[in-house]
């Protein structure tokens, strides 16, 4: 099994030459270049699903992966640009072989996400959101084999954007918000050891599946949920919302209500797409957080049969039980921390 690459790249090897940092209005329009050329690329993903039919195309973290790849040219996504093309779709296969196999439950749930991880971990990959695409197909129930193709097609085409749009953004001094690199003061352990991290990310689960099983919502276990989780619990001093942790079920709620507003009002075309992810977008800006996985949560109505407003309910309570389950996972750590 191979390991992950270092959190800091070689920006050397990475990077153009070092250039000045932008004025703070320069580096403000290219952060809305970054986030328009992301609304820009979703829109395209939607109508491209509506022109062929092949509504696996839209898979809903692809606006995730999108806005921070795009807006974050240093970050562990967009520098690992085979595997963001590669990853999600792998894992979308695990995805659909243990639909057909097993019922909706905690052993499919589980089996699925452990796939995902073997097959993340075993390549050395950091796209987090390659959980989400094993998730989705037991989720809604999807069982045909041409989810995988469609996922590669818009990971491929976001990777061949990113590999374009990332030195245009350097060779202008840009500097991302939050900055790609550096830790949060308030994490407490950088790295938890991988026994720590993975015992406490499938005890979530299982909670998580236990109350979808008594609530009768599937949704409570979102699939941007686990990978909101994995990020966490596996990089508390990397993830860029992990210190910020009650304000999750807010930023996702709200995106989830702009989701189900706009399938409704829009339908599932590329403007209700944009609006649902630019809503996201807004969610994030006012709360000062930095959750991806929340454009996600805003474009799931788009792939799913008959979405209601059980979805944004269901969507709190998950996030909810995640912001308990991290602070509980915070207070082991500090319990554990090793003396200095």
């Amino acid at each position: 099994m191979t390991t992950s690459a270092p959190e800091s790249e070689d920006l050397a090897r990475t990077e153009p030459a070092i250039v000045a940092a932008a004025t703070p209005s320069a580096n403000f329009r290219l952060r809305i270049a970054s986030e328009i050329l992301a609304l820009a690329y979703i829109s395209i993903i939607a109508a491209t699903a509506n022109l062929t039919g092949a509504f696996y195309v839209m898979f809903p973290e692809l606006g995730a992966l999108a806005y921070d790849v795009l807006t974050r040219p240093r970050g562990r996504w967009c520098n690992a640009p085979v595997h963001l093309a590669t990853t999600p779709a792998l894992t979308g296969v695990i995805g659909i072989v243990i639909t057909r196999s097993l019922p909706y439950g905690l052993p499919s749930i589980a089996a699925t996400v452990a796939g995902a991880l073997v097959v993340m971990l075993g390549l050395g990959s950091p796209i987090a959101p390659s959980i989400s695409a094993g998730l989705l197909p037991l989720t809604v129930d999807v069982e045909s084999w041409w989810y995988p193709p469609g996922v590669l097609f818009g990971s491929v085409l976001l990777t061949g954007i990113s590999v374009l749009w990332k030195p245009f953004l350097l060779s202008r001094g840009y500097r991302a918000i939050p900055n790609d690199e550096g830790s949060h003061p308030h994490s407490l352990v950088a790295h938890p050891r991988a026994l720590d991290w993975i015992v406490s990310l499938f005890g979530f689960v299982a909670v998580a599946a236990g109350a979808a099983y008594l609530t009768g919502h599937r949704f409570v276990l979102f699939p941007p949920l686990v990978v909101i989780g994995y990020e966490m619990m596996r990089h508390p001093s990397q993830c860029p919302w992990a210190h910020r942790a009650a304000r999750l079920p807010m930023v996702c709620f709200i995106a989830a209500v702009a989701g189900l507003l706009f399938h409704h009002l829009v339908g599932v075309n590329p403007l209700g797409a944009a609006l649902s992810m630019a809503c996201g977008i807004g969610a994030m800006r006012a709360l000062d957080v930095h959750l991806p996985p929340a454009l996600a949560v805003a474009l799931l109505p788009m792939v799913m049969d008959t979405p209601t407003v059980a979805y944004p309910v269901a969507v709190a309570f998950g996030t909810t039980l995640l912001a308990l389950w991290f602070a509980a996972f915070r207070w082991f750590l500090l319990r554990h921390a090793p003396a200095h």
